[in-house]
């Protein structure tokens, strides 16, 4: 069992940044790879970014490469999310997720492919 809970979100204006954090429970952190995602109102959740249990490998949609950076901490059960340039279109709830894999340099775009899901946490980019 991993449980997750994020923070860092909050109110920004457009052009800004916020960094997410994503805390861990558990001793085998390190063979799950994790993933943010973000749900909008009356919109359907998608994926943000994700990266593999070993850090080397990460992936983005469209819409956040070059402005967002996935990293994770495992020797601090913590995955982030770095965030810069926001935009209006970014604003939504944003949830970590994660699944557990042998792969090491495996990471997952699909929302069905996560076993566990924090909370999430608010981000609002004001025009």
């Amino acid at each position: 069992q991993v449980q997750l809970v994020e923070s860092g979100g909050g109110l920004v204006q457009a052009g800004g940044s916020l960094r997410l954090s994503c805390a861990a429970s558990g001793r085998t952190f390190t063979t799950y790879a994790m993933g943010w995602f973000r749900q909008a109102p009356g919109k359907e959740r998608e994926f943000v970014a994700a990266i593999s249990w070993s850090g080397g490998s990460t992936n983005y949609a469209d819409s956040v490469k070059d402005r967002f950076t996935i990293s994770r901490d495992n020797a601090k059960n913590a995955v982030y999310l770095q965030m810069n340039s926001l935009k209006p279109e970014d604003t939504a709830v944003y949830y970590c997720a994660a699944r557990k894999t042998l792969v090491s340099g495996a990471y997952y775009r699909e929302s069905g492919d996560y076993d566990y899901w924090g909370q999430g946490t608010q981000v609002t980019v004001s025009s």
